[in-house]
């Protein structure tokens, strides 16, 4: 049997993976994180947000016109098309050798909310049986910023807004449970259900993302990682500048001792157009490994991908880290694993914030600019939650008792 993280399915570690499933009579891995020397990887998909190149719809847009070849008319809205594309400001890239200042920024009294994503598909082949597990989760993520020092120091609080949770395991019924619309809880999420729309740790960060003191208002499994956000640079880095933060993992024998494993993971700075940075992010396990048992622990804690980083804002837009990796051997010479997942973070705009925060009924990703506009228009009816859209059909009953009272004196 599978089941979910319960600190990836809290956003607990919105930064760091923690193990999305695992087998019934496997230990609970531990989260790490760390960094050292990577090479890219030109096979890893972009970033969660990214845009195409902005001229390519002018381009398609110029090729029909000149299928008409007796018309004059398209052949001047071609001509005045092309200027335009190439009058069309290129994104702005930084000068060979500059140097950025990677910090976070935070304003007393904010809130930021961001929807994370998880999902993930193991599977295994043990003495020639094979299962395969899938699991999708989503929920939104809150900051509560209380205080922010002079020094940019700031003190937040961690909470999960809402949750909504897939499980399916061949042979097995599939679970699933949202904690906005689902009055019962599976069993076995119990925890999870508890935890949604409660404090659950408060903290305090200095502007590179260290962690100088936290505070857990509800007890944490061991898996949950001390890191909260991705850890930036002590010092301006330009292009190409790699930094990184180094962590241990706890796996379990098979005596059930624990033995320590050293990780790090890799910050490049890849690339900054228009103040966004986007940084690549590589796990590394340093410890040498040749036990698969303790290899199949592992890669469930690695991930690769990018982070965008808003530079004059001061906080992440947006992640995607993924993991594709096979283990042989870890319960015998003929077994196998196939871990397969993908984790994106995306900050919710500050408008979609407040529809969230008035009618908290859906739980989808971010919708596109053109649903975004509709949203702000139908602005008035989101601020009224479907429970109390029933109450006008009970009014008329209400109304006849009120005349029924008012009529008793009479008599």
């Amino acid at each position: 049997m599978v089941r979910f993280s319960w600190c990836l399915l809290l956003g607990l570690s919105a930064w760091l993976f923690c193990v999305p499933v695992r087998a019934e009579d496997e230990p609970p891995p531990t989260a790490n994180s760390d960094s050292s020397n990577a090479q890219p990887d030109s096979s890893e998909p972009a970033a969660a947000g990214d845009s195409g190149d902005p001229g390519d719809a002018p381009a398609s847009e110029a090729e029909p016109k000149g299928e008409q070849p007796e018309s004059e008319e398209p052949a001047a809205e071609t001509t005045e098309l092309e200027p335009t594309a190439a009058a069309k400001p290129a994104p702005a890239a930084p000068s060979a050798g500059e140097k950025f200042n990677l910090k976070y920024k935070f304003t007393p009294g904010e809130i930021l909310r961001s929807e994370i994503v998880h999902r993930a598909t193991v599977q295994t082949t043990i003495q020639g049986t094979s299962q395969t597990a899938e699991t999708l989760s989503k929920s939104i993520k809150v900051w509560q910023v209380n205080e922010v020092t002079r020094d940019g120091t700031v003190t937040f609080v961690h909470s999960v807004e809402s949750i909504e949770m897939w499980q399916k395991t061949q042979g097995r019924q599939d679970v699933r449970y949202n904690s906005q619309t689902d009055t019962e809880v599976p069993a076995g999420y119990e925890d999870v259900a508890s935890a949604v729309g409660v404090p659950l740790t408060i903290a305090t960060m200095d502007n590179r993302g260290n962690v100088l003191k936290r505070q857990e208002k509800r007890p944490q499994p061991m898996s949950v990682s001390t890191q909260m956000t991705m850890p930036l640079p002590g010092h301006p880095v330009v292009v190409g500048d790699t930094w990184s933060s180094p962590m241990e993992i706890d796996v379990i024998l098979k005596d059930n001792s624990v033995k320590k494993i050293q990780t790090r993971q890799l910050f490049t700075l890849k690339k900054v157009v228009d103040d966004v940075a986007t940084i690549e992010v590589d796990s590394q396990v340093l410890t040498p490994i040749h036990d698969p048992a303790i290899e199949a622990q592992l890669i469930q804690r690695l991930s690769k991908g990018d982070v965008r980083f808003d530079m004059t804002a001061g906080r992440i837009l947006g992640q995607q880290l993924d993991l594709d990796r096979r283990v042989i051997g870890f319960s015998g010479p003929t077994s196998s694993m196939h871990y397969l997942t993908r984790f994106t973070e995306q900050l919710l705009p500050a408008t979609q914030q407040t529809a969230r925060r008035a009618a908290p009924a859906a739980l989808t990703p971010a919708p596109s600019k053109s649903t975004k506009a509709a949203s702000t228009k139908a602005a008035p009816s989101k601020t009224t939650p479907a429970g109390q859209a029933a109450a006008p059909a009970k009014s008329p009953s209400q109304g006849k008792a009120t005349a029924k009272k008012k009529t008793e004196p009479r008599r």
